[in-house]
């Protein structure tokens, strides 16, 4: 960043930049190329992780533009050839890794921006300081706030580019961390690559006639550690645009190479006139929701916003720009992302789980405790035992133990006797079940859910609905083996109500139900959008309760009854696709419930006809009162008023002002 070039005190090179050989003097270039080449057998990955500072000194310097002095050139390991241009202007007062590579080799240190507690002088940093402040030690921009925006929104760094600008010494630049993506794959799997190579070994493209490259579907997987279609005859003779013979590239695409712009090919899928048809991409486009974990936001995400801005800029969308501008459409920025909205979901976490209880036997041997036998137990059992208590963790053959307040460690040798009582045959100790904390699932953990075994436990739908139910989507949390039963319940309860057959009594609860209905429509609608399917969910169970109590009073006429039951299942039936179809089939309905009509909110038969009226008295809550949703602003103050509670606290004190918030509360300020 350029407001600190006053304190850059010395420049690093990447050991393999083309400028080392020319900055190197006689006196160091036996030392230089040491170091070049012992870092020649170490990856960038190794480099980058690397503690340790080394480099060496280069004996040549450069100029500080912006005060003249003279600046050592050093290479070192830290410094990538292919990250920016791979030389680097060192400010160790504000930079970690300069400030530890020039503690290491004596090199000077000089802050040049103070933080607002006080000036450390460069000799006495413990480490380098990356802060707001002001300029100092820069000459005729001392004094100049420093701030933590980036580029010219932080003003030390727009006065320093002005200030190099104007002395012509440095043009304004941006740089963006990128890197050459290798999108070649030696495998079969994967989009073909329509290249093909000539006799003479050079590449060309597939003509355009011989489009789409197929993979061949009869390829043999051996042992050898290549692509199968390496050695697919059948595949690798093909034809050049010439008519002579050539052979086909091996290589396969990286699979996000299709996967970045398959929402849309998807549109089109057997369009054969471009990408994708415009008419449907001007139905569909741009993608209103896309969903993931957070991970993809360097992956996928950037992929597929890579592709959409190329494609723009070549063009790829204007006719479906014009068919949508054609239709009414403010086609403005549509296609500068890909997707209109991003949502990243939770993860479900394995649950707590106890370890089980371990009775031991076995002796001490130096500092480890070995094991002659180990058997589960209940806690209360009374096993004549050397050890113990709950297992908090085994690695491999290696216990460790709760036991007496502590924690000992034992190891079980291979004759060592184990007995697990709920596991029959012979026994390991890999069998045994360790402390789970709450914790992201993973095979090595042994905390994986199967969710095949729910299935088959609970069906299909109630796992389904509790998923939905139990957690935020957008949070996760800790699995609990237990709270499923809740989700069975309500899809059994669904299962009796409608497959009930009603009998009306009296038709006085109609406008009740009626507008519960026609909130939880509302509701649900609301909530599915937001991705809020949990409190969706908790709508519909509170229907199911007021349909429970109606259906054994039988207070609605059969009608209503008839409604609120179909809008029920039309609202489950996300959640819980085969129980809603098959009531909806018991109904009587021909057509699947999947292609019904979705339920529509009439805002008139939603509203309640009475509401509760918070009543306060200097902002805290003095009573509650049931009033007409429809009861205007003077009626409501005249209602709180009244009110015998909120005259208790009234009293003889004057009433100066009443603030009436229409169908919520009034608040009463005495004094």
């Amino acid at each position: 960043r350029p407001d600190t070039l006053w304190g850059a005190t010395f420049m690093v090179l990447a050991p393999e930049h083309d400028l080392v050989g020319s900055v190197t003097t006689a006196a160091h270039a036996d030392e230089v190329e040491a170091y070049i080449e012992a870092t020649k057998g170490r990856s960038e990955l190794e480099r980058m992780e690397n503690e340790e500072k080394t480099g060496v000194f280069t004996g040549g310097f450069a100029i500080n533009p912006v005060n003249g002095a003279k600046v050592p050139i050093w290479i070192a390991d830290y410094v990538l050839v292919g990250y920016g241009t791979g030389a680097i202007m060192a400010v160790p007062a504000h930079d970690g890794r300069d400030f530890e590579f020039a503690r290491a080799f004596g090199l000077d240190v000089v802050p040049v921006i103070q933080p607002l507690e006080g000036l450390v002088a460069g000799d006495e940093m413990e480490d380098a300081y990356v802060g707001p402040g002001v300029m100092v030690n820069s000459g005729p921009l001392d004094g100049t706030p420093v701030t933590d925006d980036k580029g010219r929104k932080n003003p030390s760094v727009a006065a320093a580019i002005d200030f190099v600008e104007a002395a012509g010494t440095g043009t304004e630049a941006i740089n963006f961390r990128l890197r050459d993506w290798v999108i070649s794959r030696q495998r079969y799997w994967g989009g073909p690559v329509p290249m093909l190579y000539k006799q003479d070994g050079t590449a060309d493209l597939v003509p355009a006639e011989a489009l789409p490259v197929l993979l061949p579907e009869d390829v043999e997987f051996l042992p050898s550690g290549r692509s199968p279609l390496t050695y697919n005859e059948e595949f690798l003779a093909t034809i050049d645009i010439e008519g002579e013979p050539a052979r086909s590239e091996t290589d396969t695409l990286d699979t996000f190479m299709c996967s970045s712009w398959y929402q849309y090919r998807y549109l089109s899928p057997d369009f054969e006139g471009g990408p994708f048809d415009a008419e449907e991409a001007a139905y569909w486009l741009p993608v209103d929701d896309y969903t993931g974990g957070a991970e993809h936001g360097t992956m996928h995400l950037l992929y597929t916003r890579f592709f959409t801005k190329a494609m723009r800029d070549l063009g790829m969308f204007d006719d479906t720009k014009a068919i949508m501008e054609a239709h009414g459409r403010d086609t403005e920025g549509l296609f500068d992302e890909p997707m209109l909205r991003l949502k990243n979901q939770g993860q479900i976490l394995g649950a707590e789980r106890r370890g089980e209880t371990l009775s031991i036997k076995g002796a001490l041997e130096g500092s480890v405790f070995k094991a002659r036998s180990v058997r589960v137990v209940q806690a209360s059992d009374g096993d004549d035992d050397d050890i113990r208590g709950e297992l908090l963790r085994r690695t491999e053959n290696v216990l460790r133990v709760a036991h007496d307040g502590g924690i000992v460690t034992v190891e079980v040798p291979e004759d060592a006797a184990v007995d697990i009582p709920a596991i029959p045959g012979t026994n390991d100790v890999s069998q045994l079940k360790q402390h789970l904390e709450v914790e992201r699932m993973s095979k090595s953990r042994g905390n994986v859910v199967n969710p095949d075994e729910l299935v088959e436990a609970y069906g299909a739908d109630v796992v389904r609905t509790h998923l939905m139910f139990a957690f935020d989507w957008t949070k996760g949390g800790p699995w609990d083996p237990s709270s499923i039963n809740g989700s069975q319940r309500f899809i059994d309860d669904i299962w009796k109500l409608g497959g009930t057959e009603y009998v009306s009594s009296s038709d006085t609860a109609d406008r009740g139900l009626l507008r519960e209905v026609h909130q939880t429509i509302a509701k649900v609608e609301h909530d599915m959008d937001e991705f809020s399917f949990n409190t969706a969910v908790a709508a519909l169970m509170s229907l199911r309760n007021a349909m429970t109590t109606i259906l054994r009073e039988r207070s609605v006429s059969s009608s209503v009854w008839g409604m609120a039951m179909e809008t029920m299942l039309l609202l489950l039936a996300p959640m819980a696709p085969h129980v809603t179809e098959e009531l909806w089939s018991m109904a009587g309905h021909q057509e699947s419930i999947h292609l019904a009509a979705y339920p529509v909110s009439d805002p008139e038969l939603a509203v309640d006809d009475e509401i509760s009226l918070i009543v306060q008295v200097n902002g805290k809550v003095r009573d509650k009162i049931t009033v007409p949703a429809s009861i205007s602003t003077d009626e409501a103050e005249a209602v709180a008023l009244s009110s015998e509670k909120v005259q208790d606290w009234v009293g003889e004190k004057t009433v100066r002002k009443v603030i009436v918030v229409p169908g919520r509360l009034v608040n009463i300020v005495v004094g």
